[in-house]
């Protein structure tokens, strides 16, 4: 158990660096989705439900949701 903590916690602050680092907007969001995932699964390992269920709802689910439908519209917006 002390290495799959080990990994995430890896992951997680890959995830965070990478997501400063990346240059194309869908991919950072992307990584972002992925950074409010291992947060879910780590608050889920921590014993703590009603956080994961809540990082993942809106942290991964609608945060990423009105990032790509931003972009969406910067994106139109510029053509």
């Amino acid at each position: 158990m002390q290495l799959f903590h080990g990994l995430m916690l890896f992951l997680l602050i890959a995830s965070s660096i990478a997501v400063s680092l990346i240059k194309d907007l869908l991919g950072a969001i992307i990584v972002f989705m992925v950074y409010s995932l291992i947060m879910a699964i780590l608050w889920q390992q921590l014993n703590a439900p009603d956080l994961a269920i809540t990082e993942a709802a809106v942290g991964a689910g609608i945060t990423t949701l009105l990032f790509v439908l931003a972009l969406r519209k910067v994106r139109g917006a510029n053509k």
